[in-house]
Protein backbone atom coordinates (compact mmCIF):
# COMPACT_ATOMS: atom_id res chain seq x y z
CA UNK A 1 0.00 0.00 0.00
CA UNK A 2 1.49 3.04 -1.05
CA UNK A 3 1.15 6.02 2.30
CA UNK A 4 1.28 9.36 2.25
CA UNK A 5 2.75 11.03 5.13
CA UNK A 6 2.27 14.23 5.82
CA UNK A 7 4.03 16.44 9.42
CA UNK A 8 3.19 19.16 10.12
CA UNK A 9 3.64 22.11 12.86
CA UNK A 10 2.46 25.80 14.01
CA UNK A 11 0.75 27.75 16.44
CA UNK A 12 -1.69 26.34 18.47
CA UNK A 13 -5.10 27.46 18.24
CA UNK A 14 -8.41 25.92 18.49
CA UNK A 15 -9.64 24.02 15.41
CA UNK A 16 -6.46 22.42 13.56
CA UNK A 17 -6.92 18.91 14.16
CA UNK A 18 -10.98 19.52 12.75
CA UNK A 19 -9.56 21.38 10.26
CA UNK A 20 -6.79 18.92 8.59
CA UNK A 21 -9.29 16.03 8.64
CA UNK A 22 -12.17 17.49 7.30
CA UNK A 23 -9.88 18.43 4.50
CA UNK A 24 -9.03 14.61 3.54
CA UNK A 25 -12.41 13.72 4.35
CA UNK A 26 -13.46 16.14 1.98
CA UNK A 27 -10.96 14.89 -0.66
CA UNK A 28 -11.98 10.95 0.16
CA UNK A 29 -8.55 9.93 1.67
CA UNK A 30 -8.42 6.96 4.45
CA UNK A 31 -6.91 7.69 7.78
CA UNK A 32 -4.73 5.29 8.62
CA UNK A 33 -3.50 6.66 11.37
CA UNK A 34 -3.56 10.58 12.81
CA UNK A 35 -1.05 11.18 15.57
CA UNK A 36 -0.76 14.98 17.30
CA UNK A 37 0.60 16.62 20.11
CA UNK A 38 0.19 20.02 21.80
CA UNK A 39 3.59 21.15 23.69
CA UNK A 40 1.13 23.51 26.21
CA UNK A 41 4.50 25.13 27.39
CA UNK A 42 5.27 26.48 24.03
CA UNK A 43 2.14 26.49 22.78
CA UNK A 44 2.62 24.46 19.64
CA UNK A 45 0.56 21.73 17.75
CA UNK A 46 2.16 18.91 15.82
CA UNK A 47 0.80 16.61 14.14
CA UNK A 48 1.96 13.22 11.83
CA UNK A 49 -1.26 11.92 9.75
CA UNK A 50 -0.83 8.80 7.56
CA UNK A 51 -2.96 8.59 4.45
CA UNK A 52 -3.92 5.63 2.38
CA UNK A 53 -2.78 6.49 -1.15
CA UNK A 54 -2.94 3.75 -3.40
CA UNK A 55 -6.44 4.79 -4.73
CA UNK A 56 -6.19 8.56 -4.82
CA UNK A 57 -8.73 10.58 -7.40
CA UNK A 58 -6.08 12.87 -8.06
CA UNK A 59 -2.37 13.41 -8.86
CA UNK A 60 0.23 13.73 -6.13
CA UNK A 61 0.90 17.51 -7.86
CA UNK A 62 -2.72 18.43 -6.85
CA UNK A 63 -2.86 17.17 -3.68
CA UNK A 64 0.31 18.78 -2.97
CA UNK A 65 -1.07 22.35 -4.53
CA UNK A 66 -4.81 22.18 -2.47
CA UNK A 67 -3.57 21.24 0.53
CA UNK A 68 -1.18 24.22 -0.11
CA UNK A 69 -3.59 26.28 -0.16
CA UNK A 70 -5.04 25.18 3.63
CA UNK A 71 -1.54 24.99 4.99
CA UNK A 72 -1.46 28.62 3.86
CA UNK A 73 -4.89 29.60 5.27
CA UNK A 74 -4.05 27.98 8.58
CA UNK A 75 -0.60 29.21 9.06
CA UNK A 76 1.36 25.79 8.94
CA UNK A 77 4.39 24.22 8.34
CA UNK A 78 4.10 21.15 6.59
CA UNK A 79 6.00 18.45 4.51
CA UNK A 80 4.82 15.66 2.04
CA UNK A 81 6.74 12.47 2.00
CA UNK A 82 5.69 8.83 -0.17
CA UNK A 83 6.19 5.52 1.03
CA UNK A 84 7.02 4.06 -2.14
CA UNK A 85 10.31 6.49 -2.24
CA UNK A 86 13.19 4.48 -0.98
CA UNK A 87 15.30 6.95 0.59
CA UNK A 88 19.44 7.09 -0.16
CA UNK A 89 21.17 7.00 2.75
CA UNK A 90 25.44 7.73 2.43
CA UNK A 91 27.28 5.97 5.77
CA UNK A 92 30.31 7.94 7.07
CA UNK A 93 32.42 5.98 8.84
CA UNK A 94 36.03 6.17 10.42
CA UNK A 95 37.80 3.17 11.74
CA UNK A 96 34.94 1.82 13.92
CA UNK A 97 33.12 -0.93 12.76
CA UNK A 98 30.02 -1.75 15.23
CA UNK A 99 27.46 0.93 13.66
CA UNK A 100 28.49 0.47 10.10
CA UNK A 101 27.77 -3.11 10.46
CA UNK A 102 24.85 -3.21 12.16
CA UNK A 103 23.28 -0.15 9.54
CA UNK A 104 24.26 -2.48 6.96
CA UNK A 105 22.80 -6.07 8.42
CA UNK A 106 19.21 -3.60 9.10
CA UNK A 107 18.98 -2.63 6.24
CA UNK A 108 19.78 -5.64 4.12
CA UNK A 109 16.89 -7.09 6.89
CA UNK A 110 14.32 -4.80 5.84
CA UNK A 111 14.42 -3.29 9.25
CA UNK A 112 15.91 -0.34 7.58
CA UNK A 113 14.04 0.66 4.20
CA UNK A 114 16.18 2.47 2.76
CA UNK A 115 19.36 2.11 -0.37
CA UNK A 116 22.97 2.63 0.77
CA UNK A 117 24.59 3.54 -2.16
CA UNK A 118 27.90 4.26 -0.81
CA UNK A 119 30.33 3.99 2.53
CA UNK A 120 32.19 7.21 2.45
CA UNK A 121 35.74 7.00 4.83
CA UNK A 122 38.87 9.47 5.87
CA UNK A 123 40.67 5.97 6.81
CA UNK A 124 40.90 3.10 4.46
CA UNK A 125 40.29 0.31 7.66
CA UNK A 126 36.40 0.03 6.54
CA UNK A 127 36.93 -0.89 3.01
CA UNK A 128 36.84 -4.34 3.61
CA UNK A 129 33.58 -4.39 5.51
CA UNK A 130 32.12 -2.53 1.77
CA UNK A 131 33.42 -5.38 0.33
CA UNK A 132 31.75 -7.37 1.98
CA UNK A 133 28.37 -6.12 0.92
CA UNK A 134 29.58 -4.92 -2.28
CA UNK A 135 28.64 -1.32 -1.65
CA UNK A 136 30.79 0.88 -2.91
CA UNK A 137 33.91 2.68 -0.61
CA UNK A 138 35.50 5.74 -0.90
CA UNK A 139 38.00 6.87 0.74
CA UNK A 140 39.26 10.46 1.10
CA UNK A 141 42.10 11.25 3.47
CA UNK A 142 41.93 15.00 5.66
CA UNK A 143 45.22 15.41 4.83
CA UNK A 144 46.52 19.01 5.46
CA UNK A 145 43.12 20.43 3.61
CA UNK A 146 40.25 19.77 5.01
CA UNK A 147 38.08 21.77 2.89
CA UNK A 148 39.07 20.15 0.27
CA UNK A 149 38.10 16.51 1.69
CA UNK A 150 34.92 17.62 1.99
CA UNK A 151 34.03 18.94 -1.09
CA UNK A 152 34.66 15.76 -2.49
CA UNK A 153 32.05 14.55 -0.07
CA UNK A 154 29.76 16.77 -0.43
CA UNK A 155 30.08 16.51 -4.46
CA UNK A 156 29.80 12.72 -3.91
CA UNK A 157 26.15 13.21 -1.73
CA UNK A 158 24.76 15.18 -5.32
CA UNK A 159 26.09 12.46 -7.58
CA UNK A 160 24.41 9.98 -6.08
CA UNK A 161 21.69 11.38 -4.94
CA UNK A 162 21.57 11.30 -1.22
CA UNK A 163 18.60 12.30 1.06
CA UNK A 164 20.21 11.28 4.26
CA UNK A 165 24.06 11.39 5.72
CA UNK A 166 24.96 8.95 8.76
CA UNK A 167 27.84 9.60 11.02
CA UNK A 168 28.22 5.98 11.89
CA UNK A 169 31.09 7.21 13.90
CA UNK A 170 32.80 9.45 11.56
CA UNK A 171 35.43 11.04 13.94
CA UNK A 172 35.34 14.38 12.23
CA UNK A 173 34.19 17.70 12.43
CA UNK A 174 31.56 18.97 9.68
CA UNK A 175 32.02 22.57 8.40
CA UNK A 176 29.35 24.94 9.53
CA UNK A 177 28.15 25.35 5.58
CA UNK A 178 28.37 21.14 5.65
CA UNK A 179 25.73 21.33 8.18
CA UNK A 180 23.71 24.07 7.15
CA UNK A 181 23.67 22.64 3.38
CA UNK A 182 22.20 19.27 4.96
CA UNK A 183 20.29 20.87 7.65
CA UNK A 184 17.98 17.81 9.21
CA UNK A 185 19.57 15.28 6.83
CA UNK A 186 22.68 14.42 9.10
CA UNK A 187 22.53 12.00 11.75
CA UNK A 188 25.21 11.54 14.15
CA UNK A 189 25.93 9.16 17.22
CA UNK A 190 27.97 10.10 20.02
CA UNK A 191 28.96 7.77 22.29
CA UNK A 192 28.00 10.01 25.60
CA UNK A 193 24.71 10.76 27.07
CA UNK A 194 24.37 14.80 26.11
CA UNK A 195 25.23 17.14 27.16
CA UNK A 196 27.01 15.58 29.29
CA UNK A 197 30.75 14.59 27.88
CA UNK A 198 30.55 16.48 24.92
CA UNK A 199 33.00 16.25 21.90
CA UNK A 200 36.08 13.68 22.29
CA UNK A 201 36.97 10.92 24.12
CA UNK A 202 33.61 10.38 26.17
CA UNK A 203 34.05 6.90 27.51
CA UNK A 204 37.63 8.03 29.29
CA UNK A 205 35.92 11.19 31.03
CA UNK A 206 33.14 8.68 31.61
CA UNK A 207 35.40 6.90 33.50
CA UNK A 208 37.79 9.60 35.41
CA UNK A 209 34.46 10.74 36.85
CA UNK A 210 33.27 7.83 37.94
CA UNK A 211 29.94 7.52 36.33
CA UNK A 212 27.31 4.83 37.26
CA UNK A 213 25.63 5.37 34.34
CA UNK A 214 26.77 5.27 30.18
CA UNK A 215 25.27 6.76 27.45
CA UNK A 216 24.68 7.02 23.65
CA UNK A 217 22.87 10.08 22.11
CA UNK A 218 21.59 10.22 18.09
CA UNK A 219 21.08 13.99 17.09
CA UNK A 220 20.82 15.49 14.05
CA UNK A 221 24.38 17.22 13.25
CA UNK A 222 24.67 20.79 13.40
CA UNK A 223 27.09 23.58 13.12
CA UNK A 224 27.78 23.47 16.92
CA UNK A 225 29.63 20.47 17.84
CA UNK A 226 27.00 17.42 19.75
CA UNK A 227 24.54 20.29 20.11
CA UNK A 228 21.86 19.84 17.38
CA UNK A 229 18.38 17.98 18.07
CA UNK A 230 18.47 15.37 20.31
CA UNK A 231 16.70 12.43 18.80
CA UNK A 232 17.17 9.40 20.64
CA UNK A 233 18.80 7.93 24.05
CA UNK A 234 20.04 5.44 26.15
CA UNK A 235 21.73 4.17 28.98
CA UNK A 236 23.38 1.30 30.37
CA UNK A 237 24.74 0.85 33.78
CA UNK A 238 28.21 0.28 34.88
CA UNK A 239 30.37 0.18 37.82
CA UNK A 240 33.84 0.60 39.50
CA UNK A 241 35.31 -2.50 37.64
CA UNK A 242 35.26 -1.60 34.36
CA UNK A 243 38.19 0.42 32.84
CA UNK A 244 37.92 3.09 29.96
CA UNK A 245 38.50 -0.06 27.10
CA UNK A 246 35.50 -1.65 29.43
CA UNK A 247 33.24 1.34 29.29
CA UNK A 248 33.79 1.22 25.10
CA UNK A 249 33.12 -1.94 24.80
CA UNK A 250 29.79 -1.85 26.98
CA UNK A 251 28.85 0.88 25.11
CA UNK A 252 28.97 -0.22 21.72
CA UNK A 253 25.46 -2.41 21.96
CA UNK A 254 23.81 1.13 23.10
CA UNK A 255 25.19 3.54 19.67
CA UNK A 256 24.36 0.47 17.94
CA UNK A 257 20.49 0.34 18.90
CA UNK A 258 20.54 4.35 19.59
CA UNK A 259 21.47 5.02 16.28
CA UNK A 260 19.71 2.56 14.41
CA UNK A 261 16.39 3.57 15.75
CA UNK A 262 17.22 7.68 15.35
CA UNK A 263 17.23 6.08 11.44
CA UNK A 264 14.68 4.26 11.60
CA UNK A 265 12.38 7.25 12.89
CA UNK A 266 13.77 9.64 9.91
CA UNK A 267 13.13 6.88 7.28
CA UNK A 268 9.58 6.63 8.35
CA UNK A 269 8.71 10.56 8.78
CA UNK A 270 8.33 10.16 12.59
CA UNK A 271 10.72 13.49 13.12
CA UNK A 272 9.23 16.86 13.58
CA UNK A 273 12.36 19.57 14.34
CA UNK A 274 11.20 22.83 15.83
CA UNK A 275 14.43 25.21 16.92
CA UNK A 276 16.27 22.97 18.95
CA UNK A 277 14.56 20.06 19.76
CA UNK A 278 12.34 17.06 17.93
CA UNK A 279 8.94 15.71 18.41
CA UNK A 280 9.34 11.95 17.79
CA UNK A 281 5.72 10.16 17.16
CA UNK A 282 5.97 6.45 18.44
CA UNK A 283 5.81 3.88 16.11
CA UNK A 284 2.75 2.70 14.63
CA UNK A 285 1.71 -0.77 15.86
Amino acid sequence: MTKAIFLIQTEDKKGLLASVVDFFYSKSFNILHCQQHTDSYEKRFFMRIELDASDMSMTRKELYDSFNDLATELGLEWSLHWTDYKMRVAILVSKTSHCLYDLISRQLEGELDCEIPLIISNHPDMEKVANQFRIPYYYFPVGDDKKAQEGKIRELLKRFDIDLVVLARYMQILSSEFTEEWKGKIINIHHAFLPAFQGANPYMRAYTRGVKMIGATAHYASEDLDQGPIIEQDVVRVNHELTPNGLKEVGKDCEKRVLASAVKAHLEHRIIIYRNRTIVFAVER
